[in-house]
Parts: C-alpha cells; structure tokens; sequence
C-alpha cells in the first residue's frame, strides 16, 4: 500500500484539505495518507522547510510526499522529484532549496489546468495517482532545467566565535538555532563557551538532557536533529526569553574558562 504524506499550511477547518484528501484518494483508494503537519503558518516556507526535511528520510522507500505551503509564491508552477527512492510533489517556490543541500537531477514540471477555481486538488491528485498507479516517472511533466533557490540564514563563523540566528519555535517553545553539532564542534574543538542570546545571562554548558538543570533553570543542548536548542527545564523558553525567529545568538569560545 504506498505511502503519501501530507505537509500543508491549510489548517484543520476548511474544505481545502479533505478536498485534496478525497481527490487523491479518488486516483487510487488503497493510498496510505499520513498527515505530517497542517498547521504550518501561512505561506512560510521556512518553517515548512524544517520540519518536512527533518521528517521525510524517516519514511520507507518509494513514499511520496505532498508539501503544499505558499503554492502560488511568483506563480512559478509545480514540480515532481525523484529523489534516494522518494518522490516529491509541490509549488516551485523555493521550498525545495530549502530541503535539499543540493537540486536533485530528476525534476519534472507539472501541467497545471487553467480553469479551475482549485487546480492544487488536480496538479496534486493527477500527480500522485501517476506515481502510485505506476506510470512512468518521466511521463509525469517535462523536465525542468532549474527551480527556485531560496537563501537562507547562515551562521556566521569565526576561529572563536559563530553568530546564529533562530530559525524555529517547537510546540513546547523550545528555541532551535541553525547552529549544528558538527558546526559547533569543529570551530570549539572542545573549549569552554559562552552562549549569548537577547539580555539574558550566558548559558556555558551544553546538556544532554532538559533534565540535567533544574525545573524552570534555561539550558542548551543538541536535538534529536542536532541542531542547537535554546530551552527551559518545564518551561516555555521563547516567551520567559524574548526569544523568536530570526533573533540572532552568539557563541565565543575561550581557551580558558571565562572569568
């Protein structure tokens, strides 16, 4: 039975999504729908991004996955990719620069009907019943010579420092900075550090669990994606540190501990 994913900005309460749903479900009923997230926030992309590229490699091989998010950004039409045995469907808007490190090689333009109030239900729907019934791949569209690229925001590193930006807030408000652990181990190569963030006191000690501080005491340690988080101990860390996205941080790295 194969697979699709959902990753949307529609929201559980219109008839947007259970339309694309049944369309779907209408070129092939024996498709699994698994809802990864509708509640993106409206047309970003970004956050879209993250949680979709931290999502997808978890799925067996041969899944396809819908992302829809922001899908008439500079009406640049759909694309199709095959990309490590998956399949990805969406708006060409710059969300795929955003998922992958580098384009994949096998992306198609998808037809996109001219007189419909709703095209995504057809784009989307015709495009994943040609994969799932198994039509050939290449039959999908018309191969595409290039997709929108996104830029986005990258540390900035230094022998002894790096300077971050936070780039997501997660449900329990933990803070997420686009600071991996391999960024931060090959620029601290094991020195003490001190993190600084808005006006609060420096954290200089990364955790490996919310648990190794104390209830309501403000920690950082890698994720389960290894990306640096800023967090409370049973709190909300975005709102009790005037934490959001974009707010930059700042790591200097010391050979001694810092007086």
């Amino acid at each position: 039975m194969p697979v699709v994913t959902l990753t949307t900005d529609f929201g559980w309460q219109d008839h947007y999504l259970p339309t694309i749903k049944g369309a779907i479900l209408s070129k092939n009923d024996r498709l699994n729908l698994v809802d990864i997230t509708h509640q993106v926030k409206p047309y970003d992309i970004v956050q879209a991004a993250f949680i979709f590229k931290n999502t997808w490699s978890s799925f067996p091989s041969g899944t396809i996955h819908l992302i829809s998010v922001n899908d008439y950004a500079g009406d640049t039409g759909f694309v199709a990719i095959r990309h490590e045995g998956h399949f990805f469907i969406g708006p060409d808007n710059g969300i795929f620069s955003l998922i992958f490190p580098e384009t994949p090689k096998d992306v198609y333009r998808l037809e996109a009907p001219s007189s419909t109030p709703f095209p995504l239900k057809d784009i989307y729907a015709t495009a994943i019943g040609h994969i799932a019934n198994g039509f050939p791949f290449i039959e999908i569209g018309f191969p595409a010579e290039r997709m929108v690229q996104r830029i986005t925001f990258q540390p900035v590193i230094a022998p002894s420092q790096i300077k971050g930006a936070v780039i997501y807030v997660d449900n329990y408000e933990n803070v997420i900075v686009n600071i991996t652990r391999e960024r931060f181990e090959q620029v601290g190569r094991n020195r003490p550090f001190s993190l600084y963030f808005k006006r609060n006191d420096p954290i200089t000690r990364l955790s490996t669990h919310y648990k190794d501080v104390a209830i309501g005491e403000t920690l950082c340690l890698f994720n389960s994606v290894d990306y640096l988080e800023i967090a409370v101990n049973m709190g909300k860390a975005a709102s009790l540190l005037g934490l959001s996205v974009e707010e930059g941080v700042q790591i200097d790295f010391y050979t001694n501990t810092p007086e």
